[in-house]
């Protein structure tokens, strides 16, 4: 399987590169050069194409556009959930000395190895100049932070362990109450395979190791997780063998896979599934109208709890974007930068996309509904760092995991994944 992955992607990327070099946005003129009306373009290179990312997207856009008169936004979005495909074109980018202006990356260890490669400028400057010590946490700088220096430009806060569910499949089902523990969701996927829908709805690969982190989560206790990205990690214990386990017997409830994670999500919403795990950007695509979501109606259509096993803890990760050494237009990137910093860009950006701002000076009046959830939670829970989503892990050891989930999701082979995720860790050099 992951071979085949490996060559789709490789293909992916080929066909990207065609596509970049023709220029795209409905413009063809080289990134850092004069716009068909004389602006100068700014490259600002994501992964939101999907929606409710792209809606948000958009709105940040449209502010950039209103303060900065003479640059033009180019958009560069790759579609893929979780950046799979948008990181393997943007290495090829990197590579060959060809940066977009600014690039999207999540914040954490998934940046590391573009620092060590010398490939993004620190941005102290600008935490100087916006003062953005005073208005993003402690926590959240640190993170993004290598001896002393910061690197990306935080725009949000998503929470990586929910589970969605569609309450009306579950009464027909007989589930009466929302799983809070693992065993507990075991049981209410096994009433659901046996009343005839799906149990669990998943996407493509990466999907499967989002649901892996929260499982390991729930299973192990949050302390533990925790754990695994120190010195100290035990990979290998009987307590990491039955968490896999409970990973394999969650899995096993799976329907087939979808394209990605809105597809499957859209099952949920639609009744044909009754779980899925995914993160709070699906909140938007749940939530948004249709013409940028699938305009459900929450605790109706749809509704949310923690991930079973992880009620008081949040698990996180945070968009952000950064400044790459030798990027066309430094000055477009820059503008665009403090707009992504802003408080108006993220009270714009946030609420569409499903995520919270990661400035604590927001306006808390427009997180409602799940997102007031959201808030609260992020700050009162204890904090663990998604795997998939760059905190805790650089992009080598992801890729190991990926590939190693990949795998199992083929043999389901709980010793050689437990093996091969001890190596990974072992090899990982974090």
């Amino acid at each position: 399987m992951r071979r085949r992955l490996m060559a789709a992607v490789a293909a992916t990327v080929a066909g990207l590169l065609t596509l970049t070099a023709c220029g795209g946005d409905g413009g063809g003129a080289a990134q850092g050069t004069q716009g068909g009306g004389g602006e100068k373009k700014v490259e600002v290179f994501s992964w939101w194409t999907g929606p409710g990312e792209a809606d948000g997207l958009k709105a940040m856009r449209e502010i950039f556009q209103k303060n900065n008169a003479g640059l033009e936004f180019f958009d560069a979005a790759v579609a893929g959930g979780s950046g799979d495909k948008a990181r393997a074109l943007l290495t090829t980018k990197l590579q060959a000395g060809d940066p977009p202006d600014t690039f999207q990356g999540h914040a954490g260890a998934e940046l590391q190895g573009y620092i060590k490669a010398g490939q993004l400028e620190p941005v102290n400057f600008l935490y100087d100049e916006l003062k953005l010590k005073e208005v993003f946490p402690q926590q959240l700088i640190d993170q993004i932070s290598v001896r002393g220096d910061i690197y990306s430009v935080p725009v949000n806060i998503h929470r990586s362990n929910v589970m969605w569910f569609n309450p009306g499949v579950l009464k027909e089902a007989g589930v009466a109450e929302v799983p809070k523990t693992i065993p507990e969701f075991v049981t209410a996927l096994d009433k659901v395979k046996k009343a005839g829908k799906v149990p669990l709805a998943i996407g493509s690969e990466w999907t499967m190791v989002h649901l892996l982190e929260s499982v390991l989560l729930g299973s192990l206790g949050t302390d533990a997780y925790n754990a695994l990205w120190t010195a100290n990690a035990d990979w290998s214990g009987p307590a990491m063998t039955k968490a896999l386990n409970d990973f394999k017997t969650v899995l096993s409830y799976a329907g087939d896979p979808a394209d990605d994670w809105q597809p499957a999500a859209k099952q949920v919403a639609d009744g044909q599934a009754a779980f899925t795990v995914m993160g709070d950007w699906a909140y938007g695509y749940f939530h948004n109208p249709p013409d940028g979501g699938l305009g459900k109606k929450s605790k109706t259509d749809f509704d949310w709890a923690p991930s079973p096993g992880t009620a008081g803890t949040f698990m996180w990760l945070s968009d952000s974007f950064t400044l790459p050494k030798g990027a066309p237009n430094r000055d477009g990137a820059v503008a665009w930068l403090k707009v992504a910093a802003s408080k108006e860009g993220q009270d714009a950006f946030n609420p569409k996309k499903g995520s919270i701002p990661a400035r604590k000076d927001a306006d808390t009046s427009l997180y409602t509904d799940y997102l007031a959830d959201a808030l609260k939670d992020w700050g009162s829970n204890k904090l663990a760092g998604s795997i998939q989503h760059g905190v805790v892990v650089n992009d080598a050891w992801r890729t190991a995991i990926n590939e190693a989930v990949g795998l199992f999701h083929e043999d389901k082979d709980v010793a050689a994944l437990q093996s091969s995720l001890a190596e990974a860790a072992k090899n990982s050099g974090q």
